[in-house]
């Protein structure tokens, strides 16, 4: 799952990645919809399981198509269960549970704050993460937008304090799974692909196993929740993942994580127009706050180079040019000769 091994693939720019990441937006804003949808009907593991079979068959034809093969190695397998644990089946089923008693907008605002606990984390787990002031602002930002949305000057009045907890650490998982697949993963030759259709396997049988174990049968398969867990797991979980794919491989990681911040306003969006959930002025206000933290966290001083400027050489290496064009242009010290 290494950005580096996107990166260095061949793109098809049949459409411009904008739209390609419009789209993304889009679909990832509507997920916490469909999953509000889903748990009318069925118990959260179950749409979770659904969201993950639906997703794995997207990937699995798409590694067909590809002619990827599964990778091997008993240890790769194993940290590939750990990855399916803590970037699909905990956090999936994590959202699914909260929007049992939270509006889907507040689940998806809750998982605006990915970010912010990936650079918490990564500044204690990953040694090449040094903290700058900007960083260590914008977790500071970013937690104070956090507590704007939970409304703590009126003491969580009206505010499900567990159903929003679930869909925090929902997103708390995210950036462990990251820091982890990072760890173990990031050199272990396999294709990004590859990797992640075994990933998403390996969920969706964790996710069979609970089911099995804590569910019972649906009593009932109405039309309305089958098709928004379809939704959820055809176009939130594989056709998703292969939109970001080829937006990591076309514009880079860092844009394209960029996503993170379109997200909340579309869930936002999606709950209040759609399923006429409601607001109050901190919910929208707090998203702000925690947008605007979580790209502070993300952003890195301009070097030279990227901010229009060369960066001065060396006087040795300047003088080296110098002679260099000197030569090119037949003045090298020596009377020139011309035929």
């Amino acid at each position: 799952m290494s950005s580096g091994v996107l990166s260095s693939l061949p793109v098809r720019r049949t459409v411009d990645w904008r739209l390609r990441f419009g789209l993304l937006s889009l679909v990832w804003g509507f997920s916490f919809l469909f999953m509000k949808v889903g748990t009318e009907a069925f118990a959260p593991f179950q749409v979770t399981l659904g969201r993950l079979v639906f997703g794995t068959a997207v990937v699995a034809v798409a590694m067909a198509v590809k002619r990827e093969r599964l990778p091997r190695g008993a240890w790769t397998w194993l940290h590939l269960a750990v990855a399916g644990l803590l970037l699909n089946a905990l956090p999936f089923s994590l959202f699914a549970f909260s929007e049992l008693t939270i509006p889907s907008s507040l689940a998806g605002i809750c998982n605006a704050t990915s970010p912010l606990w990936g650079m918490a984390l990564s500044l204690v787990a990953l040694s090449e993460d040094r903290p700058t002031r900007r960083r260590v602002a914008g977790l500071g930002i970013g937690f104070l937008g956090v507590l704007t949305v939970l409304g703590v000057w009126q003491g969580f009045d009206g505010l499900d304090v567990t159903g929003t907890a679930l869909a925090l650490l929902a997103s708390l998982s995210y950036p462990v799974g990251w820091i982890y697949v990072r760890r173990t993963l990031a050199g272990s030759g396999h294709s990004h692909l590859s990797l992640t259709g075994a990933q998403l396997g390996l969920a969706t049988l964790q996710l069979a196993v609970v089911t099995t174990l804590f569910t019972s049968m649906p009593a009932g398969f109405p039309v309305v929740p089958v098709l928004a867990v379809a939704a959820l797991g055809t176009l939130g979980t594989g056709f998703a993942f292969l939109l970001q794919y080829a937006l990591v491989a076309e514009v880079g990681p860092t844009t394209a994580q960029m996503v993170t911040y379109f997200t909340p306003v579309i869930a936002t969006a999606a709950g209040v127009v759609v399923l006429g959930e409601s607001l109050s002025w901190s919910t929208p206000v707090g998203a702000a706050i925690v947008l605007a933290g979580a790209a502070l966290t993300q952003s890195r001083p301009r070097t030279a180079t990227e901010a229009g400027k060369q960066p001065p050489r060396p006087p040795e290496r300047r003088a080296e040019r110098q002679k260099a064009t000197a030569r090119a242009a037949g003045h090298d010290g020596r009377p020139s000769r011309q035929t």
